[in-house]
């Protein structure tokens, strides 16, 4: 299964700037999800990190792996109403391996761990050009529905 920017958009609320998966590559529902982000010079965060030298911040892409991960929950619920907006709630064992520049491709692979009360648990890991970049366990829960 493939989606679009546009497919993305129609499953989360997020929009530019802060849309950080540009595709979806891969996705098994309940299982895992495959993500790319073209990560472009002009984006606004690299008029500040860092001038000179652009390097994507850790922080942004943990959030597209939750990104990834709530494309995943939405996918694998399927059409239910009210749709629920699933907050990112916990980060563990992260580890920034390499920066990612302007200029390189993102690939987030987000597995399902486990699902308990409707809070899911994943492994996360970004890489470049089959390099990890960043590697992470995050917990999303589902909030105010939207």
């Amino acid at each position: 299964m493939t989606l679009s920017a546009t497919d993305i958009m129609h499953l989360l609320p997020h929009r530019f700037p802060f849309l950080l998966i540009d595709k979806i590559v891969d996705c098994t529902p309940g299982e895992s999800i495959t993500a790319r982000k073209n990560v472009s010079i002009n984006e606004p965060f690299f008029q500040g990190h860092f001038p000179g030298n652009p390097v994507m911040p850790g922080v942004l892409i943990i959030e597209a792996m939750a990104q990834a991960g709530g494309v995943l929950s939405h996918i694998t619920a399927g059409d239910v109403e009210p749709k629920p907006l699933y907050y990112l709630v916990g980060v563990d064992d992260a580890k920034f391996r390499r920066p990612v520049y302007a200029g390189d491709q993102l690939d987030i692979v987000v597995t399902v761990e486990r699902i308990v009360r409707g809070m899911w648990r994943y492994a996360c890991a970004a890489s470049v050009d089959g390099g990890k970049a960043v590697t992470a366990r995050i917990l999303c829960a589902p909030g105010r529905v939207i």
